[in-house]
This record gives C-alpha cells, sequence and structure tokens, in this order.
C-alpha cells in the first residue's frame, strides 16, 4: 500500500515551506528555561503566531496558542472515520543556543554532486568526512544547508515542515480516509523543557510520534535516561601576595581539577552507540566559589545511578584534596522511553509499517540524546521517532535532504492510512 509518493510539486512546496520557516528566528534559552519562563524567548512565540496562521488555512481545527507557546491544532477524522483512535505528531519550535539560528541564511544545492562545499567562515562540508553526505551525493539529492553563519534549524523546523506538509496533503485529497489526527509544536526542546507545560488535557491521543531524528529510515524507540548536574566549590579568597600564610582556597583551582578527573573514555567526543557519557556543559566562578554544570547520560537506570555516585565521589575528593567545600545536586531530564514502548508494540508497529508502505525499510538506532516524546512518554503517551532527513545538528555544518524530508512526510501520511487497516 503505497499512497502517497513525492512529485516535484510537492517537493517544491515543501522545499519552499522549510526555507520559509528556517528563516525564522526562533532560538531558546536554557538560562531563561531553567528559571521557568516559558517560552523561554520572545522570538519562538513570533515563529509560532506565524505558524498558528498557516495551519489554520491549511485547515486544521481548534488551533490555538496557549500562553506557555505551545500550539495545539487537530485534523478531524474524514467522514465515517470517527470510530478510529486519534494519534497525534509533534515537533518543536526553537532551535539550540549553541549556536546562532538569528538570520539564518538557506542555500539550496540542487542535485548535490559530491564537490566540497565551501561556506562561510572556514566552515566545509565534505563527503571524506561525512558518510551521510557522500550517500546524498550519490543519490544526486538536493541538499540545504546554511552559509556557514549560523547552524540551518533542520532541527527541528525540517520535522514541522513535514507535518504540515503531509496534513495539507490529506485534508486536500479525499480518498485517504483517517482518523483525527493531533499537533502540537512545542516550545524549549533544545533547553530540556519542552513538555513542562505541554497541554495534556487538550490531547485525546493514546500514542504520538516525534518528527525529530535524522537520516532517512531511522526509527528510535529508546533513548539515554539523563540528569543535569551542578557542582559548586567554595573557597577562600586572600591577597594573592599573602595567600600561603592566610590559607587561600582557590575554588577555580578545585573546579578544573575536579574537570580533569571526568573519565576521558566516558565524554561524549569518546563515546558512541550504547556507551554512556559525562558532559562538561559549564565553568564558571571565582576564588571564593566556582560552578561545574554537566549533563549525565546512560542508557540504564542502574549505569545512571552508577554515573551520580561517580560525580559525587569525583567531587568530594577534589574538594578535600584543595581544602575547599562542596556542594552537588542533581536533576531528572528524562527517562529511557524503551520500556514503555515495549509495552505497546502496536505504537511501533504502525509506524513501521508506515515506513515499508512509503518505501523505506526502518532501520532502529537509538538517541543518543532525547526529545520531547521521552517526556511524553513519561507522562502516559507513548512516543517513538521518526527520521527528518536532518544531518550534523547543533552545529554550522549542519544540511538537510529535501529527497529525505520528502520520504519522512510520505511516512506520515501513510501513517494514517495504517491506523485505519489497522483498526478495521
Amino acid at each position: 500500500m503505497k499512497i502517497f509518493s513525492s512529485n516535484s510539486d510537492l517537493q517544491t512546496v515543501l522545499l519552499n515551506r522549510f526555507v520559509r520557516y528556517v528563516r525564522c528566528w526562533s532560538e531558546s534559552s536554557g538560562e531563561n528555561a531553567d528559571k521557568g519562563i516559558m517560552p523561554s524567548t520572545s522570538q519562538q512565540k513570533v515563529f509560532a503566531k506565524s505558524l498558528l496562521t498557516e495551519i489554520k488555512t491549511v485547515g486544521l481545527k481548534n488551533a490555538q496558542l496557549t500562553a506557555d507557546g505551545y500550539i495545539y491544532a487537530v485534523l478531524p477524522a474524514s467522514k465515517g472515520m470517527e470510530y478510529v483512535p486519534p494519534f497525534c505528531l509533534l515537533a518543536h519550535l526553537d532551535t539550540v543556543d549553541e549556536v546562532s539560528g538569528k538570520d539564518v541564511k538557506p542555500i539550496i544545492h540542487a542535485s548535490y554532486d559530491g564537490a566540497r562545499i565551501d561556506l562561510q567562515d572556514g566552515v566545509v562540508l565534505d563527503v571524506t568526512e561525512d558518510a551521510y553526505l557522500a550517500q546524498a551525493a550519490a543519490g544526486r539529492d538536493t541538499i540545504i544547508t546554511s552559509d556557514g553563519t549560523t547552524l540551518l534549524g533542520a532541527d527541528d523546523k525540517a520535522g514541522i515542515a513535514e507535518i504540515v506538509s503531509a496534513l495539507e496533503y490529506i485534508k486536500s485529497n479525499k480518498e485517504i480516509k483517517h482518523g483525527a489526527i493531533e499537533v502540537i509544536f512545542s516550545p524549549d526542546e533544545e533547553t530540556g523543557h519542552g513538555m513542562d507545560k505541554v497541554p495534556l488535557h487538550l490531547i485525546k491521543s493514546k500514542c504520538a510520534y516525534t518528527v525529530d531524528g535524522g537520516h532517512i529510515g531511522q526509527l528510535e524507540t529508546e533513548c539515554f535516561n539523563a540528569y543535569g548536574a551542578e557542582v559548586t566549590f567554595w573557597g577562600k579568597a586572600a591577597h594573592t601576595g599573602d595567600a600561603r600564610r592566610t590559607g587561600m582556597v582557590n575554588a577555580v583551582h578545585t573546579a578544573a581539577r575536579f574537570i580533569e578527573n571526568i573519565p576521558s573514555g566516558e565524554r561524549p567526543e569518546t563515546t558512541d552507540g550504547y556507551e554512556g557519557f559525562f558532559a562538561v556543559m559549564e565553568c564558571s566562578g571565582t576564588v571564593e566559589k566556582a560552578c561545574v554544570k554537566l549533563l549525565l547520560r546512560d542508557f540504564t537506570e542502574q549505569g545512571m545511578a552508577g554515573r551520580i555516585e561517580k560525580v559525587k565521589k569525583i567531587a568530594v575528593v577534589c574538594a578535600d584534596s584543595c581544602r575547599a567545600k562542596v556542594d552537588v545536586s542533581f536533576r531528572q531530564q528524562y527517562k529511557n522511553m524503551k520500556a514503555v514502548l515495549d509495552s505497546v508494540p502496536s505504537v511501533v508497529k504502525n509506524i513501521a509499517d508506515a515506513y515499508r508502505a512509503a518505501g523505506v525499510e526502518p532501520v532502529y538506532t537509538p538517541i543518543r540524546g532525547g526529545t520531547d516524546g521521552s517526556r511524553l512518554t513519561e507522562l502516559g503517551i507513548p512516543t517513538p521517532n521518526i527520521f527528518t532527513g536532518g544531518h550534523n545538528y547543533h552545529s554550522r555544518r549542519e544540511w538537510a535532504s529535501l529527497p529525505q524530508m520528502c520520504a519522512a512526510t510520505d511516512v506520515l501520511i501513510n501513517l494514517a492510512a495504517v491506523i485505519v487497516l489497522a483498526n478495521k
């Protein structure tokens, strides 16, 4: 059963929509989000308002923007399909604040042939360094990059463009029978707060799918367990010329020793697959007080418990050796969704069937990170993650493949039909 094929007209619609979205600044702020500000930046709400107007035009109903920056809308069931259980599609509005997402200038490389791409500020895309880019070149994919001065924003504006384009196609093709399809576009996914104030009372669906993955075919049903850690060292200030006699204790030196003792083989840059890590994300301070912020990631709860204990032990040992005091705190960010998804196999089977109906073979890969779906699964709505066709996220080397984006759109349309068949 193949319902949708990405012909040139639809490719053009999807490309134009995506380019328009990435030009909209919607960078979030981790600092503000940690203070409970939702959305964490005003530009997210500006983008959300323009998107709300668009999805109303497309024909979605009950479309609304909550005070906390979430868009909710629904495509009602087609006539006679009201009995089909609804499902929900999610993507996020924000881009990461680690790399600028302001004034994005997308560049379209039609029928990319594999030549080295030299962007501004010394940013280079080279097929010899990127196997996925080499695959795109072999297929003469049209790819989209930024100009090198910013990220692109395919994470997750590719997902938004694919959802809107899929629903627009379903709405305009009456032969596609479907149940109700709900949509949530969320703020602050990149800050780890994307589901903090999600309007659960509006969602009728018992399952959902985030459109926030990467390479074509990837289907993600498991992710890290995630904690944030904050280690604060307290020192004692003194005149540097008299520091030995007066007993100066330098909190900055203590923090540096702590960072140096993080195992070198357990950092993001030295791990992959199912290996967890410690990631030092920020270090700041003075002689009297220095703070180190880390991310802790592990696929098992036992492994995470061990990482928490290791951070505590390293912090105490370093503080004692430098005569400093230390405070350590942890905050759970999200949990591995695997156990929940394993308990409801139909949720994964339906999306896998939609992949195959769209001519895409699913490739099960773990998420070395998390999505809004991780949190939503914790909240009682099992939510796997599908690919978008975006690559090299969170960097100025980010790029997206238009044929892969079309394939993701195809999967979403076929999902609507698969769920109807599964409930006959």
